[in-house]
């Protein structure tokens, strides 16, 4: 088959969740739905945040953050495959699909940062909660929040380098509705198993070992817990830290899980489905998790809402 090198390339064609003309409204006022929930509910989740002194904290300065990660992960996304849906065009441009790439990655690697810090920040809270307050310093909170940013900056700087090395051949419809990283590998020509290699090896530097630190935190959380004399005790403790647990749970459930399917789903359309999983389903709830299980979040909502009205 013909090849192109890169620097030819002017645009690649997303083929998107369906390509029934009769689903597109259907497609495209249930992503915008979810889309504007998304918004309003991180949005709602960083302004009880800020305008609540009660929740100056390290927790919720962390919870503020992760908003505002994940309101950049779908709007990476959903907004371009809105516009596709109602022009009809599946096209994205050479450059828009790097852009997605870097700012996909980068929001992606914050997410999964930052859930490992609230991990760390609540196995402080648990297991050294006479020393919490000088261990999560607002130095230190700082501190961690820009490692974060840091480390997925240079997240999606390898994931640009690595892509912006392929060539490509006269194919080049992803099968996705956005430009994913393992999606453009396939359709690269010559051989890619050095930049699969590498993709994966990012994977676990950037995925695995924040995972590794969640699940370390949480035996040491556990081991704590059960320590506790009293089922009070022991249930006051872990209510703390049970919206991050199911928090950490649905991203990295849905995001394994999308991965798994891949490999052993043969149609695309099945894979693209369960990306929405991780991609807008997951950011959407996760201000309802917060906000549904945490009695502060609830206050402070109610609060704000009071006082706009």
């Amino acid at each position: 088959m013909e090849s192109q090198n890169v620097t030819s390339v002017s645009e690649f064609l997303l083929r998107g969740l369906s390509e029934d003309p009769a689903l597109q409204p259907l497609l495209f006022g249930l992503f915008l739905t979810m889309y504007l929930v998304t918004l309003f509910g991180n949005l709602l989740i960083m302004l009880a945040v800020g305008s609540d002194s009660r929740l100056h904290n390290p927790m919720y300065f962390f919870l503020f953050n992760l908003s505002l990660a994940d309101i950049g992960f779908t709007s990476t996304t959903v907004p371009k495959m809105l516009v596709n849906i109602q022009t009809q065009s599946k096209s994205i441009t050479y450059a828009g699909c790097l852009t997605q790439v870097s700012f996909y990655s980068f929001f992606g690697c914050m997410d999964s940062l930052l859930l490992t810090v609230m991990a760390y920040d609540r196995f402080v809270a648990i297991c050294h909660p006479l020393h919490y307050t000088v261990i999560m310093s607002p130095r230190l909170c700082g501190l961690l929040v820009l490692m974060s940013i840091f480390f997925s900056f240079l997240n999606s700087q390898m994931h640009i380098a690595m892509v912006s090395q392929l060539t490509f051949c006269m194919n080049l419809e992803i099968s996705q509705f956005f430009c994913d990283p393992p999606q453009i590998l396939n359709i690269a020509c010559l051989d890619t198993s050095t930049s699969t290699i590498l993709l994966y090896c990012i994977g676990a530097l950037f995925g695995g070992l924040p995972f590794s630190g969640i699940l370390f935190s949480y035996i040491r959380i556990i081991s704590s817990i059960l320590r506790v004399p009293s089922s009070d005790g022991k249930y006051k403790a872990f209510s703390t830290c049970g919206s991050h647990l199911s928090v950490v749970c649905l991203f990295y459930g849905t995001v394994t899980g999308v991965y798994l399917s891949s490999a052993v789903l043969s149609s695309s359309k099945k894979g693209a489905m369960a990306t929405v999983m991780y991609t807008v389903v997951t950011p959407m709830l996760n201000p309802f998790i917060y906000s549904l299980r945490n009695r502060d979040i609830k206050k402070a909502l109610q609060k704000l809402l009071g006082r706009t009205s």
